[in-house]
Formats: structure tokens, sequence, C-alpha cells
């Protein structure tokens, strides 16, 4: 097998190796600090808000040329700043009131489109009934969401928590189905070369 071959698995392999066990890291950092993990949370809403927002205005500019609706994402960076600067004053509450607003928002938005579709498939003759299920469970979680902002941010955490942990598991799988690939490329090489 080739030096470069060779290198750019390595690379790869404990590229896949690192991911993972840093994800697995940060998931079981998560259930084991929750309260820590919450306040890193609303560190990394409030530094991605201006970090994106600054990235947001640069773009605008580098636009203004081309795109006669440069002025949208300038705004809309700003906006991202001001929020940036306001969640890092107001540390962590704004953050976490976000953070709890657009889970809510999010599961009620759905749960209206899931029973808009749901007597929609009616209508058409389709089944409907699992459709109205999950729009009236997603209608229901965003209510509790805005009523209940601790258990958000408990469910919020928890999700992060376990996609990390799978998420981990699944590079080192990954890391590992590699090194059985590069038995059999290194194989196939060794059976052309003879």
């Amino acid at each position: 097998m080739s030096d470069v071959i060779r290198d750019a698995y390595r690379r790869a392999w404990w590229a896949l190796v690192l991911r993972g066990i840093f994800a697995l890291a940060i998931g079981i950092v998560i259930l084991w600090r929750p309260f820590d993990s919450i306040a890193a949370f609303a560190l990394v809403i409030a530094w991605w808000a201006l970090f994106g927002g600054v990235i947001q205005v640069v773009h605008s500019f580098e636009l203004r040329a081309f795109y006669p609706n440069w002025w949208v994402l300038l705004l809309s960076g700003l906006v991202g700043i001001i929020f940036g600067i306001a969640a890092l004053r107001n540390y962590p509450g704004l953050s976490l009131a976000f953070a709890v607003v657009w889970v809510a928002w999010w599961l009620l938005i759905s749960g209206v489109f899931a029973l808009y579709l749901a007597f929609a498939e009616r209508r058409m003759g389709l089944s409907w009934g699992w459709t109205l299920v999950f729009g009236l469970v997603c209608v229901a979680a965003g209510v509790f969401a805005l009523m209940s902002p601790p258990a958000t941010l408990g469910a919020i955490m928890a999700v992060i928590s376990v996609f990390a942990i799978v998420s981990g598991i699944v590079h080192i799988i990954g890391a590992f189905a590699l090194s059985s690939a590069k038995s059999n490329v290194a194989d196939r090489l060794h059976g052309a070369t003879t």
C-alpha cells in the first residue's frame, strides 16, 4: 500500500476515534454535571449568536455588489450581534430563555402543521389518525415547554447528551470498520501485484 494511502487512512482513523471519544466525553459530562452543562450551553448560544452575526455582517458586505437585498443579511447579522452581546450581559438567563422559547415554538409550529396535514389527509380519504396524534402531542409538548422551562432545559440537555453518546459510539465503530476496510484493500492490492 502506498505511503499516501497509508497516511490518509491513519489520519482518518485517528480523526474518527478522537471525535468519537470527544463526543462520548461530552455526553457523559452532560449527564454527570447537568447544571454546569446548562451554564455552558447558555454560553454556547450567546457566543454562537455573536460569531454568526459577525460572519453575516461581513458576508453581507461581500455580497453587496452582487445581491440587491444584501441588507437583509446585514440586518440579520446585526440582530445576531445584538442578541449575542445581550445574552453575554444577561448570562445565563437570556440564552436559556431563548432555548426554551425556540424549542416551544418549534414544537407548536410542528404540531399546527401536523394538524393541518391530518385534516388534509382526512379530506383526501387517507389514513390521518397518527398524523393527528403527532400534531396533538407536539402542540401539548410546546405548551408544556413554555409552562415548564426547567423541564424543557432538562429535555434539551438529555437530547444533546444522548446524541453525543450515540454519535461517539458510531464514530468509534466507524474507525474499526475503517480498519477492516484497510485490511481488505491491502489484501486486494497485494493480490493484484502478485
